[in-house]
């Protein structure tokens, strides 16, 4: 049996209007674009919400740990203040004590392995020898008995 259109329907009608099978391309069309739409926000949602993160691993923080915990605590208690903490400190720099403090500790642990009264490394290497080969010994035997003094 073929359909015959009624007598009063127009000859050509819009795509959105579904057709007599049911088939509804508007609504695949706009449940394709819906779950699109929902990926590109989800993505845009994450990498907003790695930011602070990022810009502190990109100029290497010494303070990147304390952004990424920030960064974490905003994401699953949804209090947006840490995620705000966690931007602006991802933007401050703060002072490096860390690296002075190594550099002291290891100057006063190089004064502490030198003995009193010895002579540093380079002058005993570059003691002068003479032609009997005893220089070096009459050096050493003068810095013990300055050493004793």
């Amino acid at each position: 049996m073929a359909e015959q259109m009624h007598p009063a329907a127009p000859h050509h009608l819009p795509f959105f209007i579904p057709g007599a099978d049911g088939s509804d391309t508007l609504m695949v069309v706009m449940g394709l674009f819906l779950v699109g739409i929902i990926l590109w926000v989800g993505t845009l949602y994450w990498k907003l919400h790695s930011l602070p993160e990022r810009m502190a691993h990109r100029t290497h923080k010494l303070q990147f740990e304390i952004v990424a915990v920030l960064g974490l605590i905003s994401l699953f208690t949804h209090m947006h203040i840490f995620w705000v903490a966690g931007l602006l400190l991802a933007m401050i720099d703060l002072p490096d004590f860390g690296s002075p403090l190594r550099d002291i500790a290891g100057s006063v642990e190089r004064i502490a392995d030198a003995t009193p009264g010895a002579p540093p490394k380079a002058e005993v290497e570059a003691a002068p020898v003479q032609a009997d080969g005893h220089g070096a010994r009459k050096e050493a035997a003068k810095q013990e008995a300055h050493g004793h003094a």
